[in-house]
């Protein structure tokens, strides 16, 4: 299994099924692929609202005859667009055809910007994949959150941390979520897209792998197998 990092928060998972996280291409001034890279995508998952994760879904949902999985208020606003979709929602959990899909809990908003009007986007969440024999959690945008000391009984290979600030988690906080979660690899998120979300990079990796955790810094386009 390789899981390509896009850019921003955008995760691409390639398998037996190929699934794609936070599909912000088009725009997304990182991100070193466009929509006609992609592979033939299966799933899309959606965090939440927000134009910077909710990017193309509709797009990509349309062109591949791909499932959308998101909170159920963003499953109804892209299922009246003609995507097909799998709603859920904070704690919920799924058998998909490739693996289980747990939602989990993030401190963030979702509203959508549609045309001049922002609409409710449900829960921000984040996704814990199991698929192949391997764990991969993706925090979404969120700031740090107790809730992820639970994380650590799931043995999570690789956990995707936004460590960017202003909007979600800075380096410190995100090295505590390390500390709590324990995944064999971390690998950081959301940052340095714009000058709002720069962060030092270098040190959250020392930060981290003094918790004794794997930190791998992926460039947009880098990829890591599992």
């Amino acid at each position: 299994m390789k899981i390509t990092f896009l850019g921003h928060a955008t995760v691409l998972i390639e398998g037996e099924k190929n699934i794609i996280i936070d599909p912000f291409i088009t725009g997304n001034p990182v991100c070193p692929v466009k929509l006609k890279d992609l592979p033939k995508i299966d799933y899309i998952l959606v965090t939440h609202g927000h134009g910077d994760h909710l990017g193309d879904a509709l797009e990509i949902a349309k062109e591949s005859d791909a499932t959308v999985i998101s909170n159920y208020e963003i499953c109804q606003y892209l299922g009246k667009k003609g995507a097909k979709t799998h709603a859920m929602h904070i704690g919920g959990s799924y058998l998909f055809d490739f693996g289980k899909v747990k939602m989990t809990p993030a401190l963030h908003g979702s509203g959508i910007l549609d045309g001049e009007s922002m609409i409710y986007g449900g829960n921000p969440g984040g996704f814990l994949v199991t698929t192949e024999g391997k764990k991969v959690y993706h925090a979404g945008d969120t700031g740090l959150t107790k809730d992820m000391e639970l994380l650590r009984e799931e043995n999570v290979d690789v956990a995707f941390l936004p460590i960017g600030g202003n909007f979600v988690m800075d380096v410190e906080d995100a090295v505590r979520a390390v500390s709590m979660i324990k995944p064999r690899k971390v690998v950081p998120i959301h940052y340095g897209t714009w000058e709002i979300i720069f962060a030092d990079v270098k040190l959250f990796k020392k930060k981290a792998e003094e918790e004794g955790v794997k930190c791998v810094i992926l460039e947009p386009g880098e990829s890591l197998e599992l």
